[in-house]
């Protein structure tokens, strides 16, 4: 049988879809959207997410790997590394390469997989400077571990439009609707769904001139709302993803938008 009738996604909360509201107090997102367009295609398509926000590259390896082979996916997709940028003990090979784990276990089972590169966050946070050679780093892995898996690469960072802070959410973290919804698409592409828009991130937009008394006040409430927070938690060595539990843990149909 071809196509595809069983997708999993592993990850963080990228992939749990944060910053994109579902309209029923929960978050739907890129992997929820391209997982819609896989259904139009393919109606048996059965679907889990088993991302959970806050967790590193590594915890993703303890925790959902394993439950993500035993459900035989002929299709995944695996993106983490965001949050160990945040973390001590950095190493951007150890990381690329604990990617690599779970896409070579799910090569090995004959699943397509999915693994993405990393925008730099400096175009949308002026703090997010400091986080820039890290992420090049990292990235820069994360191509030669796709390269040498067979994985199939978004390489989220090498278009221009994802570094346009007009796709991210407030939060400035994670991608708002219009991010979520081009990333679902761009994946539908990706992997030559027939019918798919034809690479919907590679248009820019045009420019958005911005007073830099904005940018300030913007910066201020930005700094209030969301890095205060972040800092106190991990002051406390607490993350937004303890007590959550996975987005979708088992496999079952798409539900049609």
């Amino acid at each position: 049988m071809s196509g595809f009738h069983r997708y999993v996604a592993l990850g963080d909360s990228s992939t749990e879809g944060l910053e994109d509201p579902d309209g029923d107090g929960g978050y739907r997102g890129w992997a929820d959207r391209f997982a819609e367009h896989l259904a139009a295609v393919y109606p048996d398509l059965q679907y889990a997410n088993l991302a959970v926000r806050g967790r590193s590259a590594g915890e993703i390896v303890e925790t959902q790997l394993a439950r993500a082979v035993a459900m035989q996916p002929d299709l995944a997709t695996v993106v983490a590394g965001m949050n160990d940028l945040l973390r001590t003990g950095w190493d951007a090979r150890r990381v690329a390469g604990q990617v690599g784990e779970m896409v070579g276990a799910l090569r090995a089972i004959g699943a397509t997989v999915v693994t993405f590169t990393i925008p730099d966050v400096s175009a949308r946070m002026r703090l997010g400077r400091t986080l820039t050679a890290k992420t090049a780093a990292l990235n820069m892995e994360l191509r030669r571990m796709a390269a040498q898996t067979g994985a199939l690469l978004l390489d989220l960072d090498a278009y221009a439009l994802a570094h346009d802070p007009r796709m991210w959410a407030a939060d400035r973290i994670h991608g708002n609707p219009a991010g979520h919804a081009r990333i679902g698409a761009a994946l539908a592409h990706l992997v030559g769904l027939p019918g798919a828009e034809v690479d919907p991130l590679a248009e820019t937009l045009p420019p958005e001139p911005r007073r830099k008394r904005d940018l300030l006040v913007e910066d201020v409430a930005w700094a209030w709302r969301y890095l205060g927070p972040w800092a106190w938690r991990r002051l406390h060595g607490r993350t937004t993803g303890d007590g959550a539990a996975e987005k979708r843990p088992a496999l079952a149909p798409v539900k049609k938008r």
